[in-house]
């Protein structure tokens, strides 16, 4: 193996996920994933401080580009707008990557501890949602109130688009979502 390989975050990202759907979450190592990746398991380590990090190193990325969309929104409005804006970044960042986030989904589903890192990660979201928009004029109560709500949003809508026979876009179905949420909660 050569000292410096190009795009190995990337290598080990793919090697990881291959290496989870075919032998299994639990049963993989990083030194496995080192090796299908052709790199060191130091080099792993240098990445990822362990293996559940392959599926969530992109988490404050994914987040940060939620805030700023929100925080980036015309000044003056509604927070729904401005929420909506954030989520439909972020759909349209994730986008382009379906196939890795189905394979992501897949194994996430299959073991508890993931699910709740998963759930965790989408309160972090939700806590940096509540500051956003607090910071635009919103208070506290009403802030929390409509991050959660779009933390659910995202997972609803997510959780469609990883179904295997969804053939809409992210993007669409965080715009069905946010219809049929703001469905749901407006009185008739």
């Amino acid at each position: 193996m050569t000292r410096w390989e190009p795009d190995a975050r990337r290598r080990l990202q793919e090697a990881a996920l291959d290496l989870f759907t075919t032998h299994g979450y639990a049963e993989t190592t990083a030194t496995a994933i080192a090796a299908r990746a052709g790199l060191t398991e130091r080099t792993f380590f240098r990445h990822f401080p362990d293996k559940r990090d392959v599926l969530f190193g992109a988490d404050t990325r994914l987040r940060d580009t939620l805030t700023e969309a929100v925080t980036a929104a015309p000044a003056g409005s509604p927070p729904h707008a401005a929420l909506a804006a954030g989520l439909t970044a972020l759909a349209e960042l994730l986008q382009p990557l379906r196939d890795t986030q189905l394979r992501r989904a897949a194994i996430i589903a299959t073991h508890p501890d993931l699910r709740e890192r998963e759930l965790a990660k989408l309160t972090t979201w939700a806590a940096a949602l509540t500051a956003a928009l607090t910071a635009r004029g919103l208070p506290v109560a009403q802030a929390e109130t409509a991050a959660e709500v779009a933390a659910t949003v995202f997972r609803v809508a997510f959780t469609r688009w990883t179904d295997p026979g969804e053939s809409r876009t992210l993007p669409t179905l965080i715009h069905h979502t946010l219809t049929e949420a703001a469905a749901a909660t407006m009185p008739a």
